[in-house]
């Protein structure tokens, strides 16, 4: 059964956060233009199919399909999802992961933050967006360094809040580059 109007909402409810959060972490200008593919047609309908409202369509439509359109056309099409980030090597005869440029590795933490906060409602804590990344193969598909500073961006959002890491991200805006050092000590569980 379709659901338009409820996956509208929550889309654009997911895309105003992260526009939110995009200008608290200095990526004000960038973050207008987060998402605008899911509502492109691919991904509109095939969202509104599959929608459950408390978890990504996509993946409903990767269990009943064995792969999901609707992702495959996003992840090509928005540069703050580390899987766009792959390329060829000819040293190692296969796709690699590339080191995500910081503006867009800022929009990947904000989308997820608001991702988990759209997704669990009431019960979201400031540590799920680590314990969820933690929860998957992300860490490892991703360039070692973007991952590295995720993660240690995800420790210091539980740890310290968010006050703290978007302040962070607006300092690291203006220096421009990864930092030479992680700004919160990688916590494991």
């Amino acid at each position: 059964m379709y659901h338009p109007i409820r996956h509208l909402c929550v889309i654009t409810r997911h895309r105003h956060c992260v526009i939110a959060h995009g200008f608290r972490a200095g990526i004000g200008l960038q973050s207008l233009l987060h998402d605008l593919s899911k509502y492109s047609p691919t991904e509109f309908w095939t969202g509104a199919k599959y929608f459950q409202g408390k978890r990504s369509p996509n993946a409903a439509e990767r269990e009943e399909k064995g792969y999901s359109e609707a992702w495959m056309h996003h992840k090509g099409r928005n540069r703050h999802h580390f899987e766009y980030w792959r390329d060829y090597s000819h040293a190692a005869h296969c796709n690699v992961p590339i080191r995500m440029p910081l503006r867009y590795l800022t929009e990947m933490f904000c989308d997820r933050v608001a991702a988990s906060k759209i997704y669990r409602g009431a019960a979201y804590t400031d540590a799920y967006p680590l314990q969820y990344f933690r929860s998957g193969p992300d860490q490892t598909e991703m360039h070692p360094q973007t991952a590295a500073l995720l993660e240690s961006l995800l420790c210091m959002l539980a740890d310290k809040g968010e006050e703290a890491c978007f302040s962070y991200l607006r300092k690291l805006d203006k220096h421009g580059d990864y930092p030479d050092t992680l700004p919160h000590p990688i916590t494991k569980p």
